[in-house]
């Protein structure tokens, strides 16, 4: 499961994007990192142009509707 699947299923906290982030630093995937976390492009501009609360809010949103 990727990261945002696995947050909005409640089964991790939103600070383990950072691991998340680590891991695929490491990792020899050539998926992009939007992909590795299971982001969509919105969600993607909003954590690069705003923050990460900003991202964290938009998928809290999301939540019992995924």
């Amino acid at each position: 499961m990727t990261f945002k699947e696995q947050y909005l299923a409640g089964e991790i906290e939103f600070e383990e994007i950072d691991e998340y982030v680590s891991r695929w630093g490491y990792d020899d995937t050539t998926v992009p990192l939007r992909e590795y976390l299971g982001l969509n492009g919105e969600e993607e501009n909003v954590w690069i142009e705003d923050s990460d609360e900003a991202l964290k809010a938009l998928l809290d949103s999301q939540k019992g509707t995924a």
